[in-house]
Formats: C-alpha cells, structure tokens, sequence
C-alpha cells in the first residue's frame, strides 16, 4: 500500500484532492470527485453520511488506510476522508490498491 500513499501525495501536490466533510459532499454532488478514500476508523456517522452520498451518487469508494495515513499521505492533519478529482489517478489509485488486496466500493449496488 506503499505506492498508493505515495501516489495520494503526489496528487495532493498536483491540487487533485479535496479533504473537508462539507466539501467532499459539494464535490460528490458536482460529480467532480471519481474516487472517495474514507479512513477505516472514522467516526459512524462521518462514515454514514460520507457512504449514503456515495452510494446515492454513485462514486467508487475505499475503506483501506487509517486517519493517519491519509493524513501523513497528503500532508495535512486529521483528515477522516479524501477525494480524488482526477480520473486517471483514481484509476491507478483504484488498481495499486485492489493489486494489494482492497476493495473498492463502485456505489452501485
């Protein structure tokens, strides 16, 4: 999981991320966020109100890193989750992290 933490902070870099509660569900409903990283240990209802949007607006979502590694990923503190904008590194991200073992959630069910 390595290569895909490295790959969150380089999109990160390149301004291809959007963190904060409320902004990650303007984006959803924009559909400008191709892929949602929640944290494994967020809170339920974060998590709740986070997958619901998803589900309803149909966006791939991951449940695989700790708050801390999302955060130490894009260098920022305490971030519970974190949007990806750009459709080829949510696809790259997308295979790094299914080539390990994750799952990713396409919202469609």
């Amino acid at each position: 999981m390595r290569k895909a933490l490295n790959l969150m902070g380089l999109m990160s870099k390149a301004g291809k991320v959007v963190t904060g509660e409320d902004l990650i569900l303007k984006n959803i409903k924009n559909s400008e966020i191709k892929l949602l990283l929640i944290a494994n240990d967020c809170g339920k209802n974060t998590y709740k109100k986070l997958v619901d949007k998803t589900k309803y607006y149909r966006v791939d979502t991951c449940i695989v890193f700790s708050i801390e590694e999302l955060s130490r990923a894009i260098g920022k503190e305490n971030r519970v989750a974190v949007g990806i904008t750009d459709l080829g590194f949510s696809n790259r991200l997308k295979e790094l992290i299914r080539e390990k073992g994750g799952c990713i959630d396409n919202g469609k069910n």
